[in-house]
């Protein structure tokens, strides 16, 4: 599954290189077999943010993207689109989103839902039905309305500066409560800025998931050997994959 999340970084032609920041020397041998390159970091870190702010410590880089392990689907122009926000300086940390059409995704835990200022910049991301509406009971029942309910996807960018900042701060209540580790940035004051996508991608959170993306995956190589499409090529990306299971999930 890294493979394939390393693989769609390498497409994105946007910025330098991808790195798999973890701290599994199994890892780190997987990766360089396959060609990729490896950091093995400290097993001390609660979350990947933290990991990937070790490695970025050591290079020079303006913006740094957490692309994380569980993301084998995620498409290019969703990297890049989070990519994108970054040439308004204001900006310190983004990440992406889309709105939920599903009524069950809104009561799923696993399913994290955020909700967005008038500039487009979070206000609180949850695992419950945020925001709630008080008189409307649409559970199982009908489409959620338009506009509601947007699903947080696990893909952040992040100014060099801020990322080094987060590492230090103490993780916060809300953080700690939800199991969400992008609750610190809001906690400490830090605007991340939300970018709406129409695509979505699964995130391995259960096994179920895990086994919509094989069968996702088998899938998508059977298409490409029957049409004999050869593996796309392309510029490296500036993500930092996270491969350590027991992480808080964002």
């Amino acid at each position: 599954m890294i493979q394939h999340v390393w693989e769609r970084g390498r497409r994105v032609k946007t910025a330098n290189e991808v790195i798999v920041a973890t701290d599994d020397a199994r890892i780190v041998a997987v990766v360089q077999g396959f060609g990729g390159q490896a950091v093995l970091t400290s097993a001390a870190h609660e979350t990947g943010t933290d990991r990937l702010a070790e490695v970025a410590a050591g290079r020079d880089a303006d913006v740094v993207v957490n692309l994380q392990g569980d993301l084998p689907l995620v498409a290019e122009s969703m990297i890049e689109a989070v990519i994108e926000p970054f040439h308004d300086p204001s900006v310190r940390m983004a990440t992406l989103a889309r709105e939920i059409t599903d009524p069950d995704e809104i009561y799923n835990p696993n399913v994290v839902k955020v909700v967005m200022d008038c500039h487009g910049n979070a206000l609180y991301f949850s695992r419950a039905a945020i925001p709630h509406v008080r008189d409307r009971m649409d559970r199982g029942l009908d489409a959620p309305m338009p506009g509601t309910y947007y699903q947080h996807f696990g893909l952040y960018g992040y100014r060099r500066d801020v990322l080094m900042e987060f590492s230090r701060w103490s993780p916060g209540r809300l953080e700690q409560l939800e199991r969400l580790e992008q609750l610190r940035a809001l906690e400490h004051g830090c605007p991340i800025r939300v970018v709406l996508t129409s695509e979505r991608t699964e995130e391995v959170n259960t096994p179920e998931d895990l086994e919509r993306v094989r069968m996702a995956l088998r899938g998508r190589n059977s298409a490409a050997i029957y049409q004999g499409a050869e593996p796309r090529g392309g510029a490296p990306t500036p993500a930092l994959s996270s491969a350590r299971s027991g992480e808080k999930r964002p």
